[in-house]
């Protein structure tokens, strides 16, 4: 597992446009049926892209059955109602139509886009491929093959290893220690029963969240919804996980690997989304890793001294728990400098806050990258699911830079003492670093 995926789900944090905040107008739309939407109406083009969400997602797997919920989002496009696997994705390919979905551990997602031209063609593909999905063994088995193969590479890869014990250590046994991905055993135990036992669990009316962006009217949008979800389930199965304090006890994992340099992860206490000091740590991260070039963590640790190609930071907030994590790479020699000048600046920035430039250049950043960093249909579409997931309300965009802007570094100053602590990191390192030993 590599850092930028342990780290997607800060994604939500960063939610952009890709015109001014304020030129969004975002409609709510409910269906005769009641289904409920958000919509961007954008006529410039003939497309139209949707983005949906069912709360939650691989955590809910059951005991050896993980992985459940990632392979019923890589089959569920595999053929539905009377298409067979080669016939639903030409009728795809033909169209230029891309139904897709995926698992998260929160929740479970899926994507259309389509040309207006084929609009109604692209909709009723995706109510066969919710409501009506084939599991057909020959496609079930080839996807699966490919997730044991992506496994069975995971297994060499460092970041992948890394990842795997940074979630052990921080987890224990909550779901939020596998991987939604599964196992090499579990994996190989789903059978198409239990796909279609978790279609007609999981996927239902009252836990789906919609967003919809493009050549659409609100009216025509509405009728959709209901021919599109309306044959769902009333009620899923209960998704709530068990909310958990990560294990943050200052343990040093390393795991002995034959490579020339070592991966590095490391984590820290978060805030959950709905936490009113969320924006301080936000700008906090920034400044201290989650800015790239201009972190203090990449200026320290690669600008100064070349320790490492690469070094980060980011807020990963859950619905049952919340963390900063982040990672880096170096050569076995210099790991334990890398580790030493993290735990510095870790301690620097819980000791004494930040500056007012450095607190003037992240908003700045912050703000005026805000309206730049969607630029297609299909990612604000998504940006609308993750708001409504994230329960921030529909005028969120209009507010969110004055969240920001709102900040003070006194504000960083009481977060930074709250969720940095250097004897508190949590490290996994997966190599042959020099003086660098696992802590009982």
């Amino acid at each position: 597992m590599t850092v930028s995926r342990f780290l997607v789900c800060a994604a939500i944090a960063v939610l952009a446009l890709a015109q001014p905040a304020q030129a969004i107008d975002i409609q709510r739309i409910e269906s005769p049926g009641g289904i409920k939407a958000w919509l961007v109406e954008d006529h410039t083009n003939p497309i139209i892209s949707l983005r949906f969400a069912f709360r939650g997602g691989a955590g809910l797997d059951p005991a050896g059955k993980q992985g459940l919920a990632n392979l019923a989002a890589s089959t569920m496009d595999e053929g539905a109602g009377d298409l067979d696997s080669q016939a639903f994705q030409k009728t795809l390919e033909d169209k230029s139509i891309r139904i897709s979905f995926d698992a998260g551990m929160d929740n479970f997602g899926g994507r259309l886009q389509t040309l207006v031209r084929h609009r109604d063609e692209a909709f009723r593909l995706l109510r066969l491929a919710l409501t009506a999905p084939r599991f057909d063994a020959e496609p079930v088995e080839r996807i699966r093959t490919q997730i044991l193969v992506g496994l069975k590479r995971d297994e060499e890869d460092p970041h992948s290893i890394a990842g795997k014990a940074l979630r052990k250590a921080l987890y224990g046994g909550h779901p939020y220690s596998r991987s939604s991905d599964g196992t090499q055993v579990s994996v190989k135990t789903i059978t198409a029963a239990d796909l279609r036992g978790f279609v007609g669990r999981r996927l239902a009316l009252n836990n789906l969240v919609i967003g919809a962006v493009g050549d659409i009217s609100p009216e025509r949008l509405s009728a959709l919804l209901d021919q599109t979800f309306g044959k769902l389930p009333t009620t899923a199965a209960p998704w709530k996980l068990a909310d958990h304090r990560a294990n943050t006890d200052g343990r040093t994992v390393v795991i002995d690997k034959n490579v020339p340099q070592s991966a590095i992860m490391f984590a820290d206490q978060g805030l959950m989304r709905a936490d009113p000091d969320f924006y301080a740590a936000f700008v906090m991260n920034h400044i201290l890793g989650g800015g790239g070039f201009t972190s203090r963590l990449y200026g320290e640790i690669r600008e100064k001294r070349g320790l490492a190609y690469s070094v980060s930071t980011g807020l990963n907030p859950r619905d049952a728990s919340a963390t900063t994590v982040g990672g880096a790479g170096t050569a076995n020699a210099r790991v334990k400098e890398t580790l030493d000048i993290l735990k510095a600046e870790w301690g620097r920035m819980a000791e004494a806050g930040v500056t007012a430039k450095e607190l003037g250049d992240a908003k700045t950043y912050l703000t005026g990258a805000y309206p730049l960093r969607f630029s297609a249909s299909g990612r604000i579409a998504r940006m609308l699911v993750g708001i409504q997931l994230a329960h921030l309300g529909i005028d969120y965009v209009k507010h969110r830079n004055g969240f920001i802007e709102a900040v003070t570094r006194a504000d960083i100053a009481r977060i930074a003492k709250k969720l940095l602590d250097p004897k508190r990191l949590v490290t996994v390192v997966v190599g042959r670093p020099d003086g660098v030993t696992a802590t009982p």
